[in-house]
């Protein structure tokens, strides 16, 4: 039976991720110290008899190593994901990304693991001026340190690619959306409208322009993509793919899906500029055509996706409580 070793198994990705692999079949060990992921979202993993949680931190190599043993491939997901406040603690974002990832591969080199699918961004393209953003697009200047440092791991993936045969896939996703979700615009436009539902603060002038994709898409994407295997006969062995929507929507848009559905009429209250903090993106639009040319295409639409979103987040309003405060 294959083996899958996955880390941040308890936050929105890879427990969703960790379930498909298990319907399928699949043995997992699941990676996590909990800093943000939620034990409840394995309480159906951890009734299936081929799941294995770990409880530890992609900084401990030796345990990291001792871990991953016997397993035949690594979906590395978990990170400090936290672009909006990255420059209040900006060594978080190297330990958590950077660092945690350069571990993530030494430590499939000691067990002789060749094969990484590796959870990086969109916001590794910067502010780019090529919209759509295709995969090959030329790097811009980096606008925020999460971007930065996924970077910077996608750089040591594909280097360890080409100098231990590693087969990496690095996908560049747009935000993801659907259940299990704790971080994120629906998030936040949702805990404001429980506290005061009169009025809703948007950060900047809700003209951003987004892109989305539904959680179990992006699962369908990972899984589709690394099963046909295409990196092993790659030049350098290292294949990336942008996932998202052929869509994107502004911010207002998304605004009135989530009052609309909730029966509100808030008074909007804008903090104004074209972005709404350090780091922002006023204009995020991945080109897919590349993911799409493989078979794979979306189920849902943006609209459909924060409307998944916002049930889950009603019916689960603990994940309020449970997720650590900055």
């Amino acid at each position: 039976m294959q083996k899958v070793f996955i880390t941040g198994v308890a936050g929105f990705i890879g427990s969703n991720l960790a379930d498909r692999l298990l319907a399928d079949g699949v043995a997992v060990v699941g990676w996590d110290n909990f800093s943000t992921g939620q034990e409840r979202f394995l309480e159906n993993a951890l009734r299936q008899p081929q799941f294995t949680l770990v409880r530890g931190d992609n900084l401990d190599l030796p345990a990291l190593t001792h871990a991953m043993a016997g397993c035949d491939q690594v979906f590395h997901l978990a990170a400090n994901a936290d672009v909006r406040f990255g420059t209040e603690h900006p060594r978080k974002d190297l330990e958590q990304n950077t660092i945690a990832t350069f571990n993530v591969l030494e430590a499939m080199r000691a067990n002789g693991i060749k094969r990484i699918g590796f959870s990086s961004t969109g916001s590794t393209y910067g502010e780019c001026a090529v919209i759509p953003t295709p995969e090959d697009a030329p790097f811009p200047v980096q606008t925020s340190l999460y971007g930065a440092s996924k970077v910077a791991g996608e750089g040591m993936i594909a280097a360890y690619a080409e100098g231990f045969g590693f087969e990496a896939y690095i996908f560049r996703f747009v935000s993801i959306l659907g259940e299990r979700y704790t971080h994120g615009h629906v998030f936040d436009f949702y805990q404001q409208l429980l506290e005061h539902p009169d009025w809703l603060r948007i950060l900047g002038d809700g003209s951003q322009r987004k892109s989305y994709l539904y959680v179990q898409d992006c699962v369908d994407a990972i899984l589709h993509v690394v099963r046909a295997g295409t990196a092993a006969s790659a030049k350098h062995r290292t294949q990336i793919y942008n996932l998202g929507t052929a869509e994107y929507v502004q911010v207002n848009d998304s605004v009135r899906f989530i009052c609309n559905a909730l029966g509100l009429k808030p008074e909007l209250r804008y903090t104004g500029g074209d972005r709404g903090w350090i780091g922002d993106n006023p204009f995020i639009f991945l080109e897919t055509k590349k993911i799409q040319a493989t078979g794979w295409k979306p189920k849902l639409t943006i609209e459909q996706g924060i409307g998944r979103t916002l049930r889950w987040l009603q019916a689960n309003r603990w994940v309020y409580e449970a997720r650590p405060q900055k």
